[in-house]
Parts: structure tokens; sequence; C-alpha cells
């Protein structure tokens, strides 16, 4: 099996990386910033570098939808995994195409409110993981398994 562990650097890409138990046993690429942190978690991972900013930004929301098209193509991965934010969503899109599993983890310190990210995946998500029992009122079919961090 073939993941992509697509997130913003910063505390996404640090969700995801809590994660390794799993991953790990995997093939596997990551899809993140650059950034210093990105940088040095990942340093000895198969990585891409999307545009960035990513809230409300049209252009790199267009460019890493291209972007995502490309490592699509290239990498074919199985599984897509995700605890955002917005470079998340050309991925899954574009992973349903390809009937890539999607998988997205809302992220911990959202109990209040849904993510946008949260919200634009839900519906064609195969998975969709909670870390809150709260976050259930936003995501019926989410299934709670609890904190990561």
């Amino acid at each position: 099996m073939k993941i992509a562990l697509v997130g913003s650097s910063g505390g996404h890409l640090i969700q995801l990386y809590q994660l390794k138990s799993w991953w790990s046993k995997h093939e596997r690429f990551w899809v993140t910033f650059d950034k210093e942190d990105s940088r040095s978690l990942l340093k000895n991972e198969n990585k891409y570098y999307c545009y960035s900013p990513t809230n409300r930004n049209i252009k790199n929301l267009i460019r890493n939808t291209f972007f995502a098209l490309r490592i699509l193509l290239k990498e074919r991965p199985d599984v897509i995994i995700s605890t955002g934010a917005a470079s998340a969503v050309p991925f899954f899109y574009l992973g349903k195409i390809f009937k890539c599993k999607l998988i997205y983890m809302e992220v911990f310190d959202r109990i209040e409110a849904p993510t946008m990210t949260g919200k634009l995946v839900y519906p064609i998500c195969n998975e969709f993981v909670l870390q809150w029992e709260e976050q259930k009122k936003f995501y019926k079919k989410g299934k709670v398994y609890g904190g990561v961090l």
C-alpha cells in the first residue's frame, strides 16, 4: 500500500507524524510546505513541497490543483490521509477521481467549530476521523478515535 500524507506544516504536520507507527510500515510520500519544521522533521522522507500560503488564496489553490494532478499521476497512491489544511482539498478531490481511499482526520484543537477543510472534504471521504466526541455534532458519519496529541 502506498500512502500520501498531505498536510500543512506546523500542527497539521505534527499530527500526521504522530501516526508514525501506522505509516512507517508502508511506502509513502509527504506533501507539505517548504518550512523549517517540515524540512527537519521529514529530512529522510520522500516529500513534495506545495505552494503556500493556502488560506483563502485562489491563485495557490489553482497552482496546488495542477501540482496535485502531477504528483498523483507520478506517485499513484492507494490512500491519501490528511489533517488539513487547504493543500489537502485538491489532493482529495483529484484523489477521488483516481479512486484513492480518502482519510481525513479533523484536527485536535477544533472542538467548537469545524474546519473549512473538514467541511470541504467530508462529503467525499471514505473515512472521517474525529479526535473528540464533540466533533460528531458537525460530522455525523465521523468516527471518534480519540486524540493523537
